[in-house]
């Protein structure tokens, strides 16, 4: 029999009738010939609620006994789902990370998974019983809990199907699949039958919301395909796999967007070898992440400019330490914006074709949008635009690429 990893999150296990539900439908596998690995978010909103407890007592909890606190959410649903799955006659064992054989590293709150060593569940499989497996957690090698960050799950069970060689990773949601953009944005938006994990990954990182980007990543890595489905509602929900010779090819597969962008600027440092590494490691230093950059060619006062974005959470600390760098570097001054958003557009079709720039370009020119920093990869463009400007101009780009047609 071949064995599928299936994974629900928070939305699919947010009350008693909806675990039933999600009991029924892994009952609905096992009774189609499959062996089944179940791999449990916490309920909708629990993870957050363990977190406000922790702040309500110390706003910097201590990351172990933080960790040991919000892996909690997820022993409620497995004990739960196993309890279903008992009473509609079906051995079912409940499983924590650490006794799933999950290791990590010792990193609390974002450890990655070192190790599977899966012999308990194996046994279970073997004898026909079905492992119910919380997501998002491990033991690292002291014997600590740990946690693999927000949308850990995801990773969690993408390595389990890795580990166990598993045919495919559901993973079931609210959402019925991958689409070429946010449909609350754009109405007319259509699921996506098949996307590389190339694209995925894209999307992941741009700010589309379906997956978490390291369990991408996991899953390009050990080839695990992993299907995207809806917990609610029945369908083939999005394929995510490598990219394959008879697969059409669009232009561009997918729109992705984040609203949560801040940029700054440094302007007028005179110009001299080492700046960026001075500017950039200056902002490191207080663990912010820098995503789009650019630097301009000297002027005739032989001075530049040095923009970059960074997650709005981060601009006051980031604002600051740019004036302290302004001054040390005898710069003119620092201006910023917390009112923007990138806009992105991704497709594995884009190395093969020119023009795609333009086409981009010159819909936003005609919406009237102005764009404030580019940057591109082979396989995706990405703009900021201001941030009232992200909606008309997702619709623009969704229209102009023909992502509302069935082959665009």
């Amino acid at each position: 029999m071949a064995l599928i990893v299936q994974k629900y999150g928070g939305t699919s296990v947010g009350s008693l009738e909806r675990i039933q539900h999600v009991a029924d439908k892994v009952i609905q596998a096992k009774q189609q010939g499959h062996d089944i690995i179940v791999v449990l978010s916490a309920m909708t909103g629990e993870t957050d609620r363990l977190i406000q407890l922790a702040r309500a007592i110390h706003d910097q909890p201590n990351p172990r006994e933080y960790d040991v606190l919000v892996s909690t959410g997820e022993q409620v649903t497995i004990a739960l789902l196993s309890i279903a799955l008992h009473a509609r006659g079906y051995h079912a064992r409940s499983y924590t990370g650490w006794q799933a054989g999950i290791e990590t590293c010792s990193t609390h709150k974002r450890a990655r998974i070192t190790k599977i060593n899966g012999q308990a569940i194996q046994d279970d499989i073997a004898n026909g019983h079905i492992p119910v497996v919380a997501g998002f957690q491990g033991i690292d090698s002291s014997g600590n809990i740990t946690t693999l960050g927000r949308g850990g799950s995801d990773t969690t069970a993408v390595a389990l199907a890795a580990a166990f060689k598993a045919k495919e990773c559901q993973i079931f949601t609210d959402v019925d699949g991958v689409y070429t953009t946010d449909p609350r944005i754009v109405p007319e938006a259509r699921r996506l039958p098949i996307v590389t994990f190339e694209e995925m990954l894209e999307l992941a990182s741009l700010g589309a919301k379906v997956l978490q980007i390291r369990a991408v990543e996991f899953a390009g890595k050990y080839n695990v395909p992993v299907r995207v489905l809806s917990t609610f509602n029945e369908g083939p929900g999005t394929l995510i796999t490598f990219e394959d010779s008879s697969m059409e090819q669009a232009l561009v597969s997918g729109i992705a967007f984040d609203r949560n962008q801040a940029k700054l600027t440094v302007c007028g440092i005179p110009d001299a070898p080492g700046v960026a590494k001075y500017i950039l490691g200056a902002v490191s230093e207080k663990n912010i992440d820098v995503d789009m950059i650019v630097q301009n060619v000297p002027g005739v006062d032989q001075t530049i400019d040095f923009s970059f974005t960074v997650h709005r959470d981060d601009y006051p600390i980031a604002l600051e330490v740019l004036k302290e760098v302004s001054t040390q570097l005898n710069a003119k001054g620092v201006v910023g914006d917390d009112k923007i958003a990138k806009l992105s557009i991704v497709g594995v079709g884009m190395r093969s074709h020119a023009g795609v720039a333009t086409t981009m370009f010159k819909a936003l020119g005609e919406e009237g949008i102005n764009i404030q920093l580019i940057s591109t990869s082979e396989i995706k463009i990405s703009v900021v635009v201001n941030e009232k400007h992200l909606e008309s101009g997702t619709r623009c780009l969704h229209s102009a690429f023909g992502l509302h047609l069935e082959h665009p």
